[in-house]
């Protein structure tokens, strides 16, 4: 029999366990600081979405392990960094660059790859999700298999509402994403910012909100102002990759940490033969590692302390990769 208190894998239809185990949670949020006529508002009407778990199911893949293969990122590349995105990231670029190179003073992060975030993240605002936050995150908790996660989500639903931000926009990913810069709710409740100067961080609204708060959240991530993500190089043949791979054992993200060399200096690299591809290279006390997306004698990449930043925002190699050459794009 299912209970609100023990790990779940709920079924379908099983909407008086669900109710059951969202009223569990009033202490929880009522600590929280939210108010019993915020809670009952917000879990009025909520029922289990059996859509939402499927997706969530079918997004656990099949198992791997880090020796696992992976696939060459050049197709990926093509899919994400392409004409409609560098086009429609110039376009937002020109039309709130006053607005960005305040931004930018402010956080340090570059205007380029805040758009370029912008830009993959929700096609420049055109896709931010309808499924309704409270619902999903809910019945995500219900289920059981990520509760630890999900479950502080849906309580910052409730800590949002209460904090005055509207019921009804509450709509984003099946996940729990939502706004322009998808963040989850936690992460708006620590970093979203006001970038219009109304006082309020209406991420699902405001690019300028949500632009200042894809800065804000680089910013805190590490960002360092005037250090590029990282460059395109050639690897000479021959090169000696054992020498230089990492020593560390990545506890976070090991699929896509595990992968990167060690940390030398662009002076180190030099002096090894690794070339820029185009033109441009960092100081040379500036500190990067090498990645090689597909595989020795193709286009690999010295990626600074500013890629984990981004890495940061979505432990992804591709992602990360994406941003940082969408963003040179937008640049150009």
């Amino acid at each position: 029999m299912l209970t609100a208190s023990a790990p779940l894998h709920a079924q379908a239809g099983d909407n008086a366990g669900f109710t059951a185990y969202v009223q569990s949670l009033w202490p929880k949020a009522q600590a929280r600081g939210v108010s019993r006529a915020t809670f009952d508002r917000v879990t009025a009407g909520l029922r289990y979405n059996a859509r939402v778990v499927a997706l969530d199911r079918d997004n656990l893949g099949t198992p791997t392990s880090v020796e696992a293969p992976i696939p060459n990122f050049a197709p990926y590349r093509v899919k994400h960094v392409d004409a409609a995105r560098i086009g429609g990231g110039r376009r937002v670029h020109d039309r709130l660059l006053p607005l960005l190179s305040r931004i930018e003073q402010r956080t340090g992060v570059p205007t380029s790859i805040m758009i370029a975030i912008y830009g993959h993240e929700t096609a420049y605002g055109q896709v931010t999700g309808n499924f309704d936050l409270p619902e999903a995150l809910a019945t995500l908790a219900y289920e059981g298999r990520r509760r630890s996660l999900f479950e502080p989500e849906f309580i910052a639903t409730l800590e949002m509402v209460q904090k005055g931000v509207p019921r009804e926009v509450l709509k984003g990913s099946w996940a729990g994403a939502f706004g322009y810069p998808q963040f989850l709710p936690s992460v708006f409740l620590d970093v979203a910012e006001d970038g219009d100067g109304d006082g309020v961080a209406r991420i699902w609204s405001s690019e300028a909100d949500a632009i200042e708060s894809i800065g804000a959240y680089l910013r805190r991530a590490g960002w360092r102002a005037g250090q590029p993500w990282g460059v395109a190089v050639r690897v000479p043949a021959g090169f000696d990759r054992a020498r230089v791979a990492t020593r560390l054992v990545p506890t976070r993200c090991p699929r896509v940490l595990g992968r990167h060399s060690r940390w030398r200096s662009m002076a180190e690299w030099r002096a090894d033969g690794v070339q820029p591809v185009g033109g441009g290279w960092p100081g040379d006390a500036v500190q990067a590692v090498l990645l090689e997306p597909d595989g020795p004698g193709n286009t690999a990449y010295l990626l600074t302390g500013n890629y984990r930043a981004i890495l940061d925002y979505n432990c992804s190699n591709f992602y990360a990769l994406s941003v940082g050459l969408l963003a040179d794009e937008i640049d150009r």
